[in-house]
């Protein structure tokens, strides 16, 4: 799973070659103060070559800073080369050293390198799997607000692994993740809802959710949804937009699940008259055209 970067702001100062072309580069005072050894410095320095913002993209240099700056403590530094060792990004591909990293910048506070330490023992990479430590770091980024880190410890609950199976927790973790727009955490939580489990069943709260996670491009959900259309379970009973949302399902999802919704699609297809037909498969067609934006 892939942690969200810092977006920092570094300076730069234009100067012009020989041939008149424009040449960006790293604001000479910073790069002088990461050269004399500021950690802080050396950390946007390397966030200066792996975004190609002043000069060109090279991992490899990034990773050459981020260690000089993770050498003094700098949290940032740590995970940021710790996601270049677990991706292999300018650096041999080792899941031990990004463990490594993301632990010394997870004592830290830093609820990025928490989350991944979590995701690197729930996975068993670099680490023996470890349901109970990843819970536990997963916490600690939770109670950070980290939405990732709410849904991922709601998913450790709802199975109970590593945790009592609780699914009333489940459900308050999957809605905070929810909320703040994680779309498998909408997913999951709607599932919840439809099942009954850790909450009393609603069709109508399962249908909100859905929806949200479907609009985010999640095929079961979009599936769900245009069944529940079909049912009216939790909202009207409309052939027309569960066309519409079985139709997107059949265009998302792939292998024997594809065949689900196609098959699905086209028995409400066979339902609606031509012009409907026509609208939804319009519908169906600007919204795939958006997500390809």
């Amino acid at each position: 799973m892939q942690g969200k970067r810092l977006l920092i702001v570094v300076g730069f100062v234009v100067t012009l070659a020989a041939a008149g072309a424009q040449i960006r580069k790293i604001d000479p005072t910073l790069l002088g103060k990461a050269t004399a050894g500021d950690a802080q410095a050396q950390f946007l320095v390397g966030q200066a070559y792996l975004e190609g913002k002043g000069v060109a993209q090279d991992s490899s240099q990034a990773a050459e800073w981020f260690q000089k700056a993770a050498d003094q403590g700098n949290a940032q530094a740590q995970y940021e080369l710790g996601v270049l060792f677990h991706t292999g990004q300018g650096v041999k591909q080792s899941d031990t050293q990004a463990a490594g990293l993301y632990l010394k910048a997870a004592n830290q506070g830093l609820a990025a390198a928490q989350l991944h330490l979590g995701a690197l023992y729930d996975h068993g990479e670099g680490v023996p799997q470890n349901y109970m430590q990843a819970a536990e770091w997963y916490r600690k980024a939770a109670l950070q607000n980290n939405a990732e880190a709410e849904y991922n410890l709601g998913t450790l609950y709802e199975r109970g692994l590593g945790v009592p199976q609780d699914y009333v927790q489940a459900v308050d973790l999957y809605r905070l993740a929810a909320t703040a727009g994680n779309a498998s955490a909408q997913f999951n939580l709607a599932l919840l809802y439809d099942n009954g489990q850790g909450v009393e069943r609603n069709y109508a709260e399962a249908a909100k959710w859905y929806n949200k996670a479907a609009d985010q491009g999640v095929p079961r959900a979009q599936y769900n949804l245009g069944s529940m259309y079909v049912s009216g379970d939790g909202v009207p009973r409309d052939l027309a937009e569960a066309y519409y949302w079985l139709a997107l399902a059949a265009s998302t999802w792939d292998g024997a699940h594809q065949q689900q919704a196609i098959s699905a699609r086209d028995k409400v297809g066979a339902r609606l008259t031509p012009a409907q037909l026509f609208a939804e498969q319009q519908r169906v067609s600007k919204w795939l055209a958006a997500r390809k934006k």
